[in-house]
């Protein structure tokens, strides 16, 4: 986190931010720590009243250390500076602590605001699909009213945040939502029109309508189903079909109720489709829809964790879907997607909380540290931390139960997604409350 000084209290040990550009200074680099007296003479000398600095990149303590140190050799005034050297060391702690808490603050208004928009998209989702059987056109409209407004907030210049959430405890509309806001970020990163975009999302929000009119049992294919249940199982699709034709959505949209279950190999049902033969919404339906099954398994088959259920997709679906769209999709989730549980090259534990999809390769990660309290536990930003990686990634299973209990992944992954620059900026280590 950075904060701001008046630069007549700049000090040897600082890291400090210019804005301006670096033509406005004559200093090689804008963000630099300050080593000698010189320095602080130009920076003094520049007119400014006060610029950035980052308490968590300075120096101060081994600056002043190293200080007091000379002056006891050379100076008699020691008793005095080391009470001064106190006194700033007594100033720094307490800034740090200001800081600390004010990105605490910042981190968890950001969490409470995902948590909040994730809730109301589920509650306008369910409150759509209650229409479907007595008014199906309301109920088309309404899922298009729901897809607009995600849209108005994923067009944007800014790079979009993916977050985990807690989800909703409404299990379809948490799939829906997980299959309908992924989709509708990689139909962004493929180029996909605004028209296009809507016909994507109101076909991922509604792919499962058809389970409405097929029995509970039926809604979920389980492995030991026999020829019979396995067609009761997919009859969900030529029902969806016809519930969407009452509905009145659009062609592109029904067609995504029509071939999300299609596999650009020919393997998919109910036609067999392959390749250009499947749109390209409902190729990333398809995609969506398999990656989420994986993670929240609404049958009996083992729950993986988001980088298990990538690994399957890249190894047995290379084939199965779209090249475009798989490769747009793990650029875009990452190696690691959010919910994942990792082992950084410290040889700490963390779960990944967050995904820049612009630049996924280093996630934002909540961290196991004993030292630190649950409430107040780490949420770095890897992007910032140029030393520190993620080593492995790891089941449940495989992580002390101590180590469970702090990070607290949920029973479900579930996503939302926020506009960057909405997201209080984090440097370095920077504090995130849990909810109790």
């Amino acid at each position: 986190m950075s904060a701001t000084i008046a630069v007549e209290d700049l000090r040897v040990g600082m890291f400090v931010m210019l804005d301006g550009g670096w033509l406005s200074h004559p200093f090689p680099l804008s963000s630099f720590r300050i080593t000698t007296q010189e320095q602080l003479a130009t920076l003094r000398g520049l007119g400014l009243q006060q610029v950035r600095w980052s308490p968590e990149k300075s120096e101060l303590l081994d600056e002043a250390a190293a200080a007091a140190g000379a002056d006891a050799a050379g100076a008699s005034g020691t008793a005095n500076d080391a009470a001064s050297a106190a006194q700033r060391q007594a100033q720094e702690a307490a800034a740090a602590a200001a800081l600390r808490k004010r990105s605490l603050q910042q981190q968890l208004e950001a969490s409470q605001r995902c948590e909040r928009q994730h809730a109301e998209a589920a509650k306008a989702w369910r409150e759509s699909i209650d229409l479907v059987t007595a008014r199906p056109q309301h109920a088309a409209q309404q899922s298009e009213a729901l897809t607009r407004a995600l849209l108005d907030r994923m067009l944007t210049d800014d790079d979009i945040a993916i977050r985990l959430v807690a989800g909703s405890g409404d299990r379809a509309a948490s799939h829906a939502l997980n299959v309908g806001v992924i989709s509708l970020l990689i139909g962004r990163t493929l180029g996909l029109t605004e028209p296009e975009l809507i016909e994507l999302g109101v076909g991922a929000l509604m792919h499962d309508v058809g389970k409405l009119e097929v029995a509970d049992r039926f809604r979920h294919a389980e492995d030991g189903f026999n020829a019979n249940e396995v067609a009761a199982y997919r009859d969900h699709v030529a029902k969806g079909v016809a519930v969407g034709q009452r509905m009145g959505i659009s062609a592109g949209a029904l067609r995504v109720l029509a071939q999300h279950h299609e596999h650009a190999d020919g393997s998919g049902f109910p036609l067999k489709l392959a390749g250009e033969r499947i749109t390209m919404a409902s190729r990333v339906v398809s995609l969506i829809n398999r990656y989420d099954n994986l993670c929240n398994p609404q049958s009996r088959t083992p729950q993986l964790t988001p980088h298990e259920a990538v690994s399957v997709l890249f190894a047995q679906g290379r084939n199965r879907f779209d090249p475009a769209v798989l490769n747009v999709f793990i650029r875009m989730m990452g190696v690691y997607p959010a919910g994942s549980l990792v082992q950084l090259t410290d040889d700490r534990f963390a779960l990944v909380v967050g995904v820049n999809s612009s630049r996924p390769l280093k996630p934002r990660v909540l961290v196991h540290d004993t030292k630190v309290p649950r409430h107040e536990a780490l949420l770095l930003d890897l992007e910032t931390q140029a030393n520190l990686g993620i080593r492995r990634s790891l089941p449940a299973s495989k992580l002390p139960t101590a180590v469970i209990e702090y990070l607290d992944p949920r029973p479900r992954v579930s996503y939302y997604f926020e506009p960057l620059s909405r997201v209080a900026a984090a440097d370095s280590e920077a504090p995130v409350e849990l909810a109790a």
